[in-house]
């Protein structure tokens, strides 16, 4: 086999041998290694995540309640505000968030999403909002270190979960009020009901099918016609707030809409008119969120295989530790590449992401198909290796699976996330023949 062709002349490539044979490196930008920043805020996040969460973890995902003294303790050392969270999304290398993730959530899974899930909403509000809307809005998702808030996006319903397509929920706009009008159920809501803030993806054009969709501010201090529906009991993330979300008649001023309702007009107007438009409303969020609940997986496939690896050098089976059986020590290694391995995937759609360059390949998908993936088979094998105490709730690892399931399913099923990338990488938007994206 031939060796790869060079865009640089053989003076270039000579000169730059010539340098570093002379003691003079050729310059590099890429690197992966951490700055010393964020290894401070990961060490900080990690430490809250031992100390406060992992040790609470098994209460409430037992009470299914949402653990609110938690996520104030989180406001309190500024890991859940407005402020903390611009800290983490200003990260130029995108990392910020996913490194934040990966340890709150090794620490616990229903927990961190409780303290996360606020993140949705302010990524539909930060990524379709503008600037007014930004400045009033993300800072009341959080509320205040004494009066802490969650937020909730709205967007599944319970026949429109993959196919956004589907979604029947509905705004018109009352001309005479100068108000929205919403009607529908929204499904599967985290947050739902018990948020001050909740983003709603709502059709103001059936016709258009998703293209007709925008994103509506839905604050329930303020908007009548918006309720909770039934809570949902859950397999995992116990300790996560879902449920279903009313709109009956639900009013919102005009420029409750992201973007500003003259945005909304022109680009309803362009893609009636057959032109192209920006991205859906919903699918712009779960494309940006994508490698940040990647990195949830992560932070519970890592919690599994540490502990796995501490129980396999204790643990003793006819007269040996078990990790000496090359099953188990196999297993082990087999569960470290993985996680590696996803992780390269988040950072690389993470820094994409931060410095706007194109998913031409659907990598945002692609490191959340395989975070969650791997989540699933670590904890799965975790259980194994802890033979019948993997299968009891005196051990965590039973409680690690159940909450590792939901990363093959939210926020674009696996099946769903293979569609993507099949249809990024052949250029064939309509492949399958699916409306899904």
């Amino acid at each position: 086999m031939s060796a790869p062709s060079s865009t640089a002349s053989s003076d270039e490539a000579t000169a730059q041998a010539e340098a570093v044979a002379g003691g003079e490196p050729a310059e590099t930008t890429f690197s992966l290694s951490l700055t010393q920043d964020q290894k401070d805020i990961r060490d900080w996040v990690h430490g809250f995540a031992a100390d406060v969460v992992r040790p609470a973890a098994h209460e409430w995902d037992e009470k299914e309640q949402t653990p609110w003294p938690i996520i104030q303790e989180a406001a309190k050392i500024g890991l859940y505000g407005f402020e903390g969270m611009a800290q983490f999304f200003a990260d130029p290398s995108g990392l910020g968030l996913p490194i934040v993730n990966e340890e709150l959530f090794w620490g616990d899974a229903g927990i961190g999403m409780s303290i996360m899930g606020t993140a949705l909403a302010v990524a539909a509000i930060f990524g379709q909002g503008n600037g007014e809307q930004i400045g009033e809005w993300i800072p009341r998702c959080f509320g205040t270190v004494d009066d802490v808030k969650v937020a909730a996006f709205c967007a599944s319903e319970p026949n429109a979960g993959s196919d956004v397509s589907g979604v029947r929920t509905w705004a018109k706009f009352d001309e005479a009020s100068g108000e929205w009008i919403l009607n529908g159920q929204k499904a599967w809501a985290t947050n739902g009901g018990i948020s001050d803030v909740h983003v709603v993806i709502a059709s103001v054009d059936r016709e258009l099918g998703s293209k007709g969709h925008a994103a509506f501010v839905v604050p329930m201090s303020e908007a009548k016609g918006i309720s909770q529906g039934a809570k949902v009991s859950k397999h995992g993330l116990r300790a996560s707030h879902t449920a279903d979300v009313y709109l009956d008649d639900c009013r919102v001023p005009a420029n409750y809409v992201l973007g500003g309702k003259d945005k909304l007009d022109e680009r309803i107007a362009r893609v009636r008119e057959g032109k192209k438009s920006k991205s859906q409303a919903a699918m712009q969020t779960f494309e940006s969120s994508r490698p940040t609940v990647g990195s949830q997986a992560l932070g519970i496939a890592r919690a599994a295989y540490e502990y796995s690896l501490e129980y396999a050098k204790e643990r003793e089976q006819f007269g040996r530790k078990i990790i000496d059986n090359q099953a188990i020590a196999f297993t082990l290694a087999r569960m470290k590449l993985e996680i590696d391995a996803a992780r390269l995937l988040v950072w690389r759609a993470s820094w994409m992401g931060r410095n706007q360059v194109p998913f031409e390949n659907a990598e945002g998908s692609m490191s959340k198909l395989k975070a969650g993936e791997v989540a699933v088979w670590v904890t799965e094998r975790a259980i194994q290796i802890l033979g019948g105490n993997g299968y009891t709730r005196e051990f965590p690892v039973e409680r690690w699976h159940r909450d590792a399931k939901i990363y093959d399913i939210f926020e674009g099923t696996a099946e769903i996330q293979q569609m993507v990338i099949s249809r990024a990488i052949s250029g064939i938007p309509g492949l399958f023949g699916s409306s899904a994206s």
